[in-house]
């Protein structure tokens, strides 16, 4: 075992082991008030997703998982030599025209995964060796998310969470992952606002 593999294996206290049952269950209930009106990123555009309406991220009233795989190809640190376990989202609130993803972000393709089947990918990732669990563009889908963790954590979840977003999130849904997330890991899209908006 070399110098890294021996530091990557020390134990590490994931930010949400730290949080009471009653905390996780506070947040999870906040974040779902968010759903109605949406106003889970900063588009706000006031949707009733519990009721099956599509916000202009796409997403309706249930996440759906376009993969759920361990990658080697995150920075090294987050790679590791077993890999970072990603959890994929169908859609996004940013909606770029340029996105590798277009299928996934933008035509929605993936597959419906309530709280109860993301607890589980997540377990089954940390079985396979991941070193995080990575939520890659999960802007739209805190509130399962939060509940997903809650689920996982009482079944064995121990590792770090990532946050792998657009970096186009609300204040309000960043307070609430405060102290679940370990890691976060936003992409800068534009540097100019005009030629976000053409």
């Amino acid at each position: 075992m070399n110098m890294a593999q021996n530091l990557s294996e020390r134990e590490f206290a994931a930010c949400y082991l730290k949080l009471s049952p009653a905390e996780l269950e506070k947040r999870i209930r906040a974040a779902f008030k968010l759903l109605a009106p949406c106003r889970l990123c900063p588009r706000k555009c006031g949707v009733d997703r519990p009721a099956g309406e599509k916000g202009v991220c796409g997403a309706g009233e249930v996440p759906e998982v376009s993969s759920s795989n361990l990658h080697h190809g995150e920075e090294p640190v987050l790679s590791g030599w077993r890999g970072s376990g990603t959890i994929f989202f169908a859609h996004c609130n940013l909606r770029c025209v340029f996105c590798q993803n277009y299928p996934i972000s933008q035509l929605g393709h993936g597959n419906e995964a309530e709280p109860q089947h993301l607890a589980q990918m997540m377990l089954d990732l940390q079985k396979d060796g991941a070193h995080n669990i990575n939520f890659v563009t999960p802007t739209h889908m805190v509130p399962w998310i939060i509940e997903a963790v809650a689920i996982a954590r009482e079944q064995g979840l121990k590792i770090p969470l990532l946050y792998n977003c657009g970096g186009y999130e609300s204040r309000e849904e960043l307070r609430l992952l405060d102290g679940i997330i370990d890691i976060y890991l936003p992409d800068m899209k534009y540097s100019d606002p005009g030629h976000s908006k053409t």
